[in-house]
């Protein structure tokens, strides 16, 4: 409800959120692949990869309404503009992440059994969630745009310019 009322539509959060399964499906991919488990701090992973991959979509589909809205390009223009502009930060972001996620993943201090699946769930889940979001989302967001009410600007502005009609019960 939070992403509906940010982007004042019910399609958009569901574009944002598409990128989440890929993420979990990355995690785990890296979890099985390095035979570490899921235990409690792999699903800290998991909270904050979900944080991580929201707001790179975030990024690309709030972008692209901004684009949309102020030069008034159609969806694929808009699209063709943001993305490459948004390539940049979410990049930066995703690989400081898992640069950050490295020295934990690969420690051999004490108690670094524990922490390592969460390192490993982390630095998994945001290349495998980056790729697609990089590649999914401006797709949804492409798709789902044929299902947004058209905002007929011209009409509301219409509508507030005139004032009101008068009570008529008042003299």
């Amino acid at each position: 409800m939070v992403l509906a009322s940010q982007f004042n539509s019910f399609i958009h959060p569901v574009t944002v959120l598409l990128a989440l399964p890929f993420s979990v499906t990355g995690a785990f991919l890296t979890l099985l692949a390095t035979d570490n488990s899921i235990n409690l701090f792999s699903m800290i992973g998991l909270i904050l990869l979900a944080g991580i991959v929201k707001k790179n979509s975030i990024l690309l589909v709030e972008f692209t309404n901004h684009v949309r809205e102020h030069e008034k390009l159609n969806v694929h223009q808009a699209l063709q503009k943001a993305c490459p502009i948004r390539l940049r930060p979410i990049l930066m972001t995703s690989l400081a992440t898992m640069g950050a996620a490295v020295p934990t993943a690969i420690t051999s201090a004490p108690g670094s059994e524990a922490r390592a699946p969460m390192a490993l769930a982390i630095i998994g889940g945001v290349a495998v969630s980056t790729f697609f979001t990089l590649l999914v989302v401006p797709c949804a967001y492409s798709l789902f745009s044929r299902f947004e009410r058209q905002r007929n600007q011209e009409e509301i502005d219409a509508a507030f310019q005139h004032p009101l009609p008068q009570d008529v019960t008042k003299p």
